[in-house]
């Protein structure tokens, strides 16, 4: 039996395969469990194996790829077009069993271990900034009951929560005073739970080179930096410094028809953590641009004649063209680079989303 390439539909307990042979005839059907994908796999001959980039899909790439096979993971979004009909786990093997072997098709990087590691601790510190934002809400809301309201900020609830509750004139209730008190000691745990991620997050970043190099972009830090690092894995997946860009949702969207070009806002499609990420790195580089307006004359100059969010973004789309830059030609930051050479111009479309 030939088998020239395979589609997988992964899940938790039952995998669907469908397999083609080179002239595109399906010659394979079948449903295995978790336990004997592996097994049946390492039996096949070299083929093309295509999976959609979801959980689980990076630690099976890099299971079968010592096979010998070649693997390929695709965004979902890209795998539904070719699902037929109804949608079923049949349908969708087939499905990524056609897409992967269209020439056109955008492909995901297989991350490392250790990438996945990296990331893991950036979406765990993220679940816990988050708990920690919804917990001082939660106590700022009910003092607000009791007429006690505070600035925006946590420094300020830190502050001045005990105080309060040590307060006789407050006129709170002592069921009340122990809640908030409970409330603030859960926030406490928060605040070391983050602080203990970020210090892993620093030593990680202070091992890798690519990491260490991005931190020098003005508006990038070293959470920042080792979630680019973490993220883009091999750079070479990108052509140009915008399909980076547009990969992480910072280019226009676009609605042109007719040859006529008509571009949106920003697409927000990609990397959502990323995108913040950059952004968050670019209002706060602004301040600084207002304060010190001699050091930042293209910044300044573009608040002028812009909103301060849209500067924001446009900044944040800098910085990622800058960080392709540095990590594929293996440079260094410089602050006033100015090119010898004009750089090889994108030649490939745009890449949305991988």
């Amino acid at each position: 039996m030939e088998i020239t390439s395979i589609g997988i539909d992964l899940a938790k307990h039952v995998f669907q395969i469908h397999g083609v042979d080179s002239a595109g005839k399906t010659v394979l059907k079948k449903q295995l469990r978790r336990d004997q994908l592996a097994a049946f796999v390492v039996q096949l001959p070299a083929c093309l194996i295509g999976m959609e980039a979801c959980g689980g899909a990076h630690f099976w790439a890099r299971k079968f790829q010592p096979m010998g096979h070649r693997v390929r993971l695709m965004a979902p979004q890209f795998v539904k077009p070719y699902v037929k009909s109804n949608k079923n786990d049949r349908a969708d093997a087939e499905a990524i069993c056609e897409a992967v072997g269209r020439a056109n098709m955008r492909f995901v990087a297989i991350k490392t271990p250790e990438q996945q590691a990296v990331l893991a601790l950036h979406r765990a510190r993220q679940g816990f900034v988050q708990a920690r934002t919804a917990q001082s809400n939660q106590i700022r809301g009910l003092l607000a009951e009791f007429g006690q309201v505070f600035p925006q900020g946590l420094a300020a609830l830190r502050q001045r929560v005990p105080d309060i509750l040590e307060d006789a004139s407050a006129e709170l209730p002592g069921v009340f005073k122990a809640l908030i008190q409970r409330l603030l000691d859960h926030l406490k745990v928060l605040d070391t739970q983050v602080s203990e991620l970020d210090d892993q997050i620093l030593a990680w970043h202070r091992t890798n080179p690519d990491s260490q190099k991005l931190q020098q972009i003005p508006g990038i830090g070293p959470i920042t930096a080792s979630a680019l690092v973490a993220s883009v894995g091999d750079v070479s997946q990108f052509n140009c410094a915008r399909a980076l860009s547009a990969w992480i949702g910072l280019v226009p969207r676009q609605h042109s028809s007719g040859g006529k070009e008509r571009l949106l806002g920003i697409s927000k499609r990609g990397d959502v953590y990323l995108r913040t990420l950059l952004i968050h790195g670019a209002r706060s580089l602004i301040c600084q641009a207002q304060a010190h307006p001699e050091r930042y004359a293209w910044l300044n100059a573009l608040i002028g004649r812009s909103n301060a969010n849209i500067a924001a973004v446009a900044l944040a789309n800098k910085n990622a063209r800058i960080a392709w830059a540095l990590m594929a030609h293996d440079r260094a930051f410089k602050v006033n680079y100015r090119p010898e050479q004009n750089l090889p111009a994108c030649t490939s479309a745009v890449q949305d989303n991988r």
